[in-house]
């Protein structure tokens, strides 16, 4: 038990190797999830590591599992002004405390020390950059949340990820350990439906004992809550040489590490803000990834960024052996299969713009359309009542310990949907070239709805040839490469939500993140939009209410949603192309 400056003890284990005579770094990460198991990293994830030699230091954060002290979800940084007060404590307080402690009691280390974690320890880890102890040399946040109401766990630009949100919650705060919510059906998507509305989370279930699910319903919009939590106000400046590890199918934070990159990249004078990017989902990197669902990458991608990338870059830092070969950013091209360097992300010296417009017909085409006729758009009836699924049913329990399909649906195919009335495809042609892309991926949207609210759910989809001998089963496969919500009301502010107006032509932008991905000579390229993604996104009442949480049974009505594909009003996304 390690003690902080307020008196609290963490739990922490130490793995020191046997028969080393130098001093060696440590390597730290600190968990919500309980270090019990901890060794079992060392003969995975941190293989690389061992075979190099250090100290490993795996810690319980404040009130979880057998440390002291009160959780807090998520714990804000500390205001400056408080960092003069040794009562006052934060998650950066600990990690420094923590280090102290470490290179004054561990016999034979060589006072440096290296961080790094996934998920909710890689958010940890962006912390520990924020003051610093002098003795950490380097940190690796990897699928750090950066921003809960704009694009990680709980929210996507304000729509609430409920399923996740919910399921998380309770597991984190029932108890001091991870604890299931026990639910009484399989499908999950029938029990969120049967649900109805969100007030009866804490009618029925919760009864106000869960802190995080009465943060949602106190705060749902992008308020002094949610902004203190996020990475924005905080990182203004480069600390410490800092490897950003992302995944291109990461179902949980793939905007957290890239905005984190983003937010330090003005800041990196000394050009110590890497980026790394794989076909992954979260955290998958930390195995083999070699494939992920039905998607073969053609080799061990996370085997090769841990040997490769990884190991050589903190034992560069950590203990001055190799020259460092880091490229500013390194990204796996899925499609083509294969690992890409750039001097900078995104790499806009090497892309030219271009939109994919949405035409009659569901054709989809880089020309855009001519004509301006009063039947430009397309048409559905979005209804609460009956949600499009987000991913193939049974939606299991997020983490169900029966198994879940959370893992990798967002490479199941979304064939699934495709038929449905709720539901708009456009398609363009088989390519006669290839297509690549690399950087941002944007969707410019021109619609209208009977309601007064309303979210739209776009997705960019390879889709494979009908014949594809290569591998039968993905024969026709409509493949996720980009996606994302937005719920209307923030369309103009997080902050100060509106209606929309009735029947009233609205654009939309909706940013559907980044990219590395090649479109294969003979595939076509697809968008869908819909209106549901349940129960990923909670139903949108697509009547305007002041608190959704507080949404009455009888605000959820069905509305007539057009997207409109006109040459005044030509909804599109785009993106950016790499030159030959």
């Amino acid at each position: 038990m390690i003690p902080m400056r307020d008196g609290v003890k963490l739990h922490t284990t130490i793995f020191v190797p046997r028969g080393v005579q130098a001093p060696l770094p440590f390597v730290f990460m600190r968990t919500p999830y309980g270090i019990a198991g901890a060794g079992r990293a060392l003969r995975g994830y941190f293989h690389a590591f061992v075979t190099d030699g250090y100290i490993f230091v795996f810690q319980d954060i404040r009130g979880r599992y057998t440390s002291e002290g009160q959780f807090v979800m998520m714990r804000p940084p500390r205001p400056p002004r408080q960092r003069g007060d040794s009562s006052a404590v934060d998650e950066s307080t600990d990690a420094y405390d923590t280090i102290e402690w470490l290179i004054h009691r561990v016999p034979n280390n060589n006072a440096r020390v290296g961080m790094l974690g996934i998920s909710y320890p890689g958010w940890l880890t962006v912390m520990a950059m924020l003051d610093p102890h002098p003795a950490l040399k380097a940190a690796s946040p990897q699928a750090s949340p950066a921003d809960m109401f704009l694009g990680d766990d709980f929210h996507h630009n304000g729509a609430f990820r409920l399923s996740y949100g919910f399921e998380y919650a309770a597991m984190m705060e029932t108890s001091k350990e991870q604890e299931d919510f026990a639910f009484d059906r399989y499908d999950t998507y029938q029990w969120y439906l049967d649900l109805g509305p969100l007030s009866n989370v804490n009618a029925r279930y919760l009864h106000g004992k869960i802190p995080t699910w009465n943060d949602y319903v106190a705060h749902p919009n992008y308020d002094w809550f949610w902004q203190k939590q996020a990475a924005a106000p905080y990182l203004t400046r480069v600390t410490v040489p800092t490897l950003n590890v992302a995944g291109w199918w990461d179902q949980e934070d793939f905007y957290g590490p890239m905005k984190i990159y983003d937010l330090l990249e003005p800041h990196d004078t000394g050009r110590v803000n890497y980026l790394v990017v794989g076909p992954w989902n979260h955290g998958g990197w930390a195995g083999e990834g070699a494939k992920l669902g039905d998607i073969d990458f053609g080799g061990p991608t996370g085997t090769y960024f841990q040997d490769s990338i990884l190991a050589p870059w903190f034992a560069h830092f950590l203990k001055d052996q190799g020259e460092l070969r880091q490229p500013e950013a390194i990204t796996f091209e899925a499609g083509s299969n294969q690992w890409r360097s750039w001097d900078q992300w995104p790499p806009r010296r090497r892309t030219t713009e271009r939109s994919l417009y949405f035409r009659a017909g569901g054709r989809l085409s880089f020309e855009p359309p001519a004509g301006n006729g009063a039947a430009a758009f397309d048409s559905y009836v979005s209804d609460p009542a009956h949600p499009v699924p987000y991913r193939h049913r049974p939606i299991q329990p997020t983490y169900s310990p029966h198994g879940s399909d959370w893992y990798a649906w967002l490479v199941q195919d979304q064939r699934f949907v495709d038929g449905r009335a709720d539901v708009l495809s456009w398609e363009t042609e088989p390519l006669a070239d290839d297509v690549t892309i690399a950087g941002d991926i944007t969707a410019n949207l021109f619609v209208s709805t009977t309601g007064t609210d309303g979210d739209w759910i776009v997705k960019l989809i390879d889709v494979y040839p009908e014949e594809y001998p290569k591998d039968w089963k993905l024969a026709g496969r409509q493949l996720m490469v980009a996606n994302d919500v937005l719920r209307a009301r923030f369309r103009n502010s997080f902050e100060k939500p509106e209606p929309l107006r009735s029947n009233q032509v609205t654009p939309i932008r909706i940013d559907l993140h980044t990219q590395d991905y090649r479109f294969l000579k003979g595939h076509r390229i697809m968008v869908q939009v819909q209106s549901t993604w349940f129960p990923l996104i909670d139903r949108n009442p697509q009547t305007f209410v002041t608190n959704i949480f507080e949404a009455r049974a009888s605000d959820y009505r069905a509305a007539t949603i057009r997207v409109y594909r006109s040459a005044r009003r030509p909804s599109s996304v785009k993106v950016n192309v790499v030159r030959p």
